[in-house]
């Protein structure tokens, strides 16, 4: 988060404005957590107006200090006020009389002689201000109906980033999409940048990645509506991926997650467009079918439709999405999950006759509830087909194809016809259309289905045209990554040995040992070993995972070429032959980071950051990509600073800050 600091420069009137900065302002952002600049930086760019003015208006925060009348600082207040309805704030001394205009609103006093004294009140100040969505501009306070601008559709994301990002997200390269994500967060435009590859690690269902996105733009915006409605369904997906490994008490830790933005959204529900309306009572009904679900899917497969009829979640979930598609009836998903839980209701009910009578007064209402929801099914399953057809219809004129609507369209038939040939054709023709579509919600909605054993026949002729989809009914036990970073074989002329040829073969027995100790911790899960190809370490760890039968990654800074100068070539021919023989391997898969150890433009004004430091971040967000909390270190390390920035102490220290296991060979 950054503050724009509007102020006097130098000495005017008596006051050391430079030093009430340095003193009082810069200390309490520090504080505060957030980054502050003047005008000062305005000078070095060029274009001041231009530049001062987009400051004015993208900066998080604005602190404007009006203790004299300075003309400049009245111009960028005013124009600051016009532009954004909240926080500003607006601290003096007691030199001038404050504006007429001003009196009425709110400052911070300080006293000019010792400005360090109001640091705690302007750290709260700052803090109040950033929670609070209160309007401190007159502007808006006088003119309740007058829109602020939204300071995001005025931030460029540079071309050669975006270039980066679109490369990554063609070649699903997860670490190199988290790992711009980490530096975009460096640089005003964050926002956009941060929001663009949030969208595309949602769409890859890199579901853990897309969290760590989504919750660092719901910290700068708690309250945005397409946040909290990615985060909610994150978190869901999340809470159900930790179902199926029966880690019940972080699944439940994401369900609550997921509930919490939710909320956020009801708070703003008036405010919200109809389709935003739906979608707030499709992810409320998503949570409410997860805890049903929850209530029977471990126990005994006698007793699933006795538990899955008496749980009221099945009722509540049903109600919430039959709500979201009575905001809006374009919204077809709402319609088709209602009405697919409502013929579950039906059909449990009347299996399970005398538990659906027991949730009821009488046996009367019991049968008046049951033919209700009989009704209110012929109903909706009629207007539910009209507005999809009305949508195909929509696509078919303009030529166009969606498969989201033609595997909801075979999901409507599923719950409406009797015809199994013609639900298997129609989820067949969905699938063929769409290849690349993500189908797993349509898959795990048919294997609950499938579960409580109800419309066997229909559901039976849909599983089987998602290939290989009975093998996805339990997710898969995550694979467990192990990555190594560690010192290169030290060159003849080191002075001080590190790594000496001589060690080679102890090292690299310790190596085996680790890695087979992390394996036996582990024995039910896969295993991946992630590093670089450097001469030393890297390529002693990959060879022994080649000896294990353990699946290679090998990620180079460089071009084989380059890299091979750079980081193997000084040991001698012998390693070059060894890396070479890695990277050759059909079995290793090769990841380059850049052409050049030149840094992208967008990244040039990032300072004190190197490339080396950046391939080091870069194998580590894969490696989290890939292993998340399932991530192992192994390192080889003389426990001392490296050579320069980017060596193996910045690795260790950077993967011990995420909470992974480490394990450290010391030379």
């Amino acid at each position: 988060m950054e503050a724009f600091i509007v102020r006097p420069f130098g000495v005017k009137n008596e006051i050391d404005f430079d030093e009430v900065e340095q003193k009082l302002i810069l200390p309490a952002l520090l504080r505060a957590g957030i980054k502050g600049y003047t005008t000062g930086k305005v000078l070095e760019a060029g274009n001041i107006r231009q530049d001062m003015f987009q400051f004015l208006l993208t900066s998080d925060l604005v602190i404007a200090d009006i203790s004299i009348h300075n003309a400049n600082v009245f111009y960028e207040l005013g124009i600051r006020h016009a532009l954004r309805a909240a926080k500003t704030i607006l601290i003096r001394c007691s030199k001038d009389q404050v504006p007429f205009d001003l009196k009425t609103d709110r400052y911070l006093s300080y006293d000019e002689a010792k400005p360090e004294l109001q640091i705690d009140i302007l750290e709260e100040s700052i803090k109040q201000t950033m929670n609070s969505e209160r309007p401190d501009s007159p502007v808006f306070l006088m003119l309740p109906k007058l829109k602020s601008q939204n300071p995001e559709y005025f931030l460029a994301v540079p071309a050669d980033f975006s270039k980066e990002v679109f490369i990554a997200h063609k070649m699903k390269h997860s670490g190199k999409l988290a790992l711009l994500a980490a530096e975009a967060c460096f640089f005003a435009w964050q926002l956009p940048a941060l929001r663009m590859i949030g969208d595309i690690q949602f769409e890859l269902n890199l579901h853990a990645d897309a969290k760590q996105t989504w919750e660092i733009i719901q910290k700068l915006r708690p309250n945005d509506t397409e946040t909290n409605e990615r985060l909610a369904t994150i978190y869901q997906r999340l809470e159900s991926h930790e179902l199926g490994q029966h880690n019940y008490e972080l699944a439940n830790k994401f369900l609550a997650k997921s509930e919490l933005a939710i909320k956020r959204l009801f708070e703003q529900f008036k405010h919200l467009p109809r389709d935003k309306k739906a979608e707030a009572f499709a992810l409320k009904a998503r949570n409410e079918k997860a805890k049903w679900i929850t209530r029977w899917t471990d126990v005994e497969p006698e007793k699933r439709e006795r538990e899955a009829i008496r749980s009221s979640f099945l009722e509540d979930a049903y109600k919430s999405y039959s709500s979201g598609y009575q905001e809006d009836l374009n919204h077809f998903y709402s319609g088709v999950n209602a009405l697919g839980l409502l013929k579950t209701i039906i059909l449990l009910a009347e299996r399970k006759s005398a538990v659906w009578k027991s949730k009821f007064e009488t046996d009367q209402k019991a049968e008046y509830a049951l033919a209700e929801y009989n009704n209110e099914f012929d109903e909706l399953s009629v207007t539910v087909r009209r507005s999809l057809m009305a949508k195909k219809e929509a696509l078919d004129r303009d030529g166009k194809a969606n498969p989201w609507v033609d595997i909801t369209y075979a999901d409507l038939t599923l719950l409406t016809s009797n015809n199994a040939e013609r639900v298997a054709n129609l989820y067949a023709t969905a699938l063929e259309l769409g290849p690349h579509f993500n189908y797993d919600a349509a898959l795990r909605q048919l294997l609950i289905y499938k579960k409580l054993g109800i419309m066997s026949e229909n559901v039976e002729a849909a599983l089987g045209e998602f290939k290989g989809g009975l093998e996805n009914e339990e997710l898969k036990i995550d694979d467990e990554v192990i990555m190594f970073t560690g010192h290169m074989i030290d060159a003849e002329d080191r002075k001080e040995p590190r790594f000496p040829k001589d060690r080679e073969a102890e090292v690299r027995k310790k190596i085996k040992a680790a890695v087979e100790a992390i394996r036996k911790a582990s024995p039910e899960k896969n295993f991946l070993g992630i590093s670089g190809g450097a001469c030393g370490g890297d390529i002693l760890f990959l060879e022994v995972c080649k000896e294990l039968g353990i699946e290679m990654k090998m990620y180079l800074a460089l071009p084989a070429e380059k890299y091979i100068v750079e980081s193997v070539q000084f040991a001698g021919n012998n390693w070059v032959k060894r890396f070479y023989e890695l990277y050759e391997d059909k079995n290793t898969e090769i990841d380059i980071l850049a052409e050049t150890k030149e840094l992208p433009v967008w990244l040039q004004e990032k300072k004190n950051y190197s490339f080396w430091e950046r391939n080091n971040l870069w194998l580590l967000n894969t490696a989290l990509s890939f292993g998340g909390r399932h991530l192992n270190l192994v390192a080889v390390w003389d426990g001392k600073g490296g050579d320069g920035p980017g060596g193996t102490e910045h690795m260790i220290k950077e993967i011990k800050r995420r909470g992974a296991l480490s394990e450290v060979i010391q030379l």
